[in-house]
């Protein structure tokens, strides 16, 4: 057998032939492959343009480096309008290299070496650029490209990781997205309330909006004081139809919502007593370990898991182990039977059962006088009718607390924002 190579546009293409068939080989099949050459060449461009969705683009030729891929491409030649007098043309006037950057291909940045055409209108003699639909005017950089990294800064990753990945600079990244912008308009039925630490030039902590029924955040306050909430809130029409505003126990949240609001109940979210309740056992019990010699305080110290846990969820080492924690102390005891009544106090199933436990757990306060828990209740009195209207409706801040941790990731790793308005429009993305 002979082997006959044929070279198709970079592909190698080995066909078998027998001494006895080698004259018919070469005197028919060969010119009918020549001649078929030029619809192998077509076919194998057209899959590349599939390759790269690039419509209207004929590809010239691509070649591959180390550190980038480039494809040199061209549009083919047809009419077009002139943009001043109307009239159609198709003279060409010039031609001029542009470099475009496109979406990464087999993991390296991709650049399009465009060569694109000016036109001359033969009526008024004005030059222009033909039109192209991968790229904007005035733009280095294709629409899918733009799209992807918009699509991207919707994670957590940093401004620079998305730049590295996308072989373009920090400050590009950072020019696309001051593009994107967000603006809030009317208020939902249901609005949560909370704030978060944020370190920005605008202050310490800032303010967050979110709707808890949709899981979204709204907005982004760079303060949280009266007369700043006062100002934004007014500018709202609907102010009306919310009903419903969850807040944590800040005073400026409760005295905006009753000046702008008439028709919203205030609700306290359950977390923020819970967890006052939890670090008033904890104090009494840190306060005990100071004051205990080290062995005993040794074997108290690690015990704050085992006096937070419910009870009926222990093993039975568990109870023997809180049992023996119970005697150390009587004002540990009295905290911890403080805990467990509140505890049950907020595993109530209506407002009325709602009310009368929590009666009976001030009263308890009282009689048994444990300071730490004193303070307490001098908060859930301040605040019993916001307290006891979360139990009439199931909404909450819990979608909150996890945007808050999700801000945290996303601000940890971008190792803080120094400008506000970059850092809300970040979390808005991300969250909305």
């Amino acid at each position: 057998y002979y082997y006959l190579i044929l070279y198709i546009k970079g592909s190698m293409i080995n066909v078998g032939v027998s001494r006895k068939k080698k004259s018919i080989w070469s005197n028919t099949l060969v010119p009918q492959l020549t001649l078929q050459g030029g619809r192998i060449n077509q076919m194998h461009n057209q899959f590349t343009k599939n390759l790269l969705l690039l419509e209207d683009v004929t590809i010239e030729d691509i070649k591959h480096y180390q550190e980038q891929c480039e494809v040199r491409i061209s549009q083919p030649v047809r009419s077009h309008i002139c943009p001043q007098c109307g009239s159609t043309t198709n003279k060409i006037h010039d031609y001029r290299f542009q470099v475009i950057k496109d979406i990464p291909f087999l993991n390296k940045p991709l650049r399009l070496y465009y060569r694109k055409r000016r036109y001359k209108c033969q009526h008024c003699h004005k030059r222009f650029y033909e039109q192209v639909n991968f790229v904007g005017r005035y733009q280095r950089m294709t629409r899918r490209l733009i799209e992807v990294v918009l699509e991207r800064l919707r994670s957590n990753f940093s401004m620079s990781s998305i730049a590295k990945d996308f072989g373009l600079s920090t400050c590009t990244i950072t020019r696309i997205f001051d593009y994107v912008s967000y603006k809030l308009t009317d208020l939902p039925e249901v609005l949560s309330v909370d704030e978060f630490k944020g370190t920005t030039d605008k202050g310490k902590y800032h303010c967050i909006l979110v709707d808890p029924i949709k899981s979204k955040v709204l907005d982004i306050l760079d303060h949280r004081y009266l007369d700043y909430l006062l100002k934004y809130f007014s500018r709202f029409k609907n102010r009306n139809k919310v009903k419903y505003v969850i807040i944590d126990m800040w005073q400026p949240y409760k005295s905006a919502i009753q000046q702008l609001f008439p028709n919203a109940q205030i609700l306290i979210d359950r977390f923020h007593y819970v967890r006052n309740c939890i670090w008033a056992l904890d104090k009494v019990r840190k306060n005990l370990v100071k004051s205990l010699p080290y062995a005993k305080s040794k074997f108290l110290k690690n015990c704050k898991r085992l006096l937070l846990s419910h009870p009926n969820k222990l093993s039975t080492e568990g109870k023997m182990r809180l049992a023996n924690i119970l005697m150390l102390d009587n004002k540990l005891r009295l905290a911890y039977i403080l805990k467990e009544k509140f505890m049950d106090f907020v595993r109530s199933k209506n407002v009325s059962e709602a009310r009368y436990k929590l009666k009976l757990w001030l009263q308890l306060v009282e009689e048994y006088k444990v300071s730490e828990f004193s303070y307490l209740s001098r908060t859930i009195r301040r605040w019993k009718q916001e307290i006891l209207n979360s139990f009439s409706v199931p909404y909450s801040n819990g979608c909150v607390e996890g945007f808050n941790n999700k801000i945290k990731v996303l601000k940890r790793n971008a190792y803080g924002f120094r400008k506000f308005s970059r850092f809300r429009t970040r979390i808005l993305h991300c969250c909305s």
